[in-house]
């Protein structure tokens, strides 16, 4: 058995959140570069120079790349091997205050969602999702997700009718309803199954994937190619301002459910798509 202080969560978290908030991962700067040398629309491949340029910025000069600096979510998957002492959700959460304030990241969180509407100041309490796994290390997912992306979000629940050419169908209606809002060039999170709130988590966890890391089972790899290609038919484009650059990634995951039922969830990120892994 694996000791470790839950205050060991606090120093990986908050650099996570500096890193993503500044720093574009070479995969995605290459897909956004290759975005803007493919370009057709003079428009869009204005935008897309614009975007590249600001991600350059951002990180030589340890600037937020967008005024929205996101709420933060963490999956954290703990190992079965690993006894954490203390308040593992307070370290968390130390985590991202402490990223938040001294970073000079805008802080974007309220305490009620309803009625006061008080800011937290501190961008606190993040959404954190627990999963226990096999092993003794502790992997932390890190993300900053702002409400431009996750307002075009939505769970459908379909009936089993509905098949593959339905599921295709709302998935790119819904991204043409969507249009400039979450801010395109985007990344098409998607979760099939298990019922309401597993689908939506689903589609939240395939955000996290590495860019063009497709499905292992290839025909969810398939729909995922296809449903890429459609959506950058739609001639939406970066910001869009038109062309051929809508998305850059679609990610699909999926889960066992009810006979009665076809649960599919939507969730949209923008083009900062930002998220870090940490291993501790």
């Amino acid at each position: 058995m694996r000791e470790l202080e839950a205050s060991a969560l606090i120093g990986p978290v908050k650099e996570a959140l500096l890193e993503i908030n500044y720093e574009t991962p070479p995969e995605t700067m290459e897909r956004l570069r290759r975005a803007l040398a493919t370009e057709v629309s003079e428009a869009g491949r204005a935008a897309m120079e614009d975007i590249v340029r600001n991600r350059e910025i951002a990180a030589k000069e340890r600037l937020a790349m967008c005024q929205d600096t996101g709420m933060a979510v963490i999956f954290a998957e703990i190992g079965q091997e690993v006894h954490l002492r203390g308040d593992i959700r307070g370290a968390i959460n130390e985590g991202v205050r402490q990223a938040y304030q001294e970073g000079y990241l805008r802080k974007s969180v309220v305490a009620d969602p309803l009625f006061e509407r008080k800011n937290t100041l501190d961008n606190t309490p993040a959404i954190i999702h627990f999963d226990l796994v096999p092993g003794d290390k502790i992997r932390l997912i890190v993300a900053a997700k702002g409400a431009g992306s996750e307002n075009m979000s939505t769970v459908k629940m379909l009936t089993p009718a509905a098949g593959l050419a339905g599921v295709k169908r709302e998935v790119v209606e819904f991204v043409e309803k969507a249009g400039p809002n979450p801010c395109p060039p985007i990344v098409v999170g998607i979760g099939i199954g298990g019922d309401l709130e597993l689908a939506a988590l689903l589609a939240k966890k395939a955000l996290m994937r590495k860019m063009g890391q497709r499905n292992p089972d290839p025909r969810y790899a398939k729909l995922e190619e296809e449903l890429l290609s459609a959506i950058n038919r739609t001639g939406i484009g970066p910001q869009g301002l038109g062309g051929i650059n809508t998305a850059m990634d679609v990610r699909i995951e999926y889960f066992p459910t009810h006979i009665a039922e076809l649960p599919l969830a939507i969730n949209i990120d923008c083009h900062l798509h930002r998220h870090k892994e940490v291993i501790i």
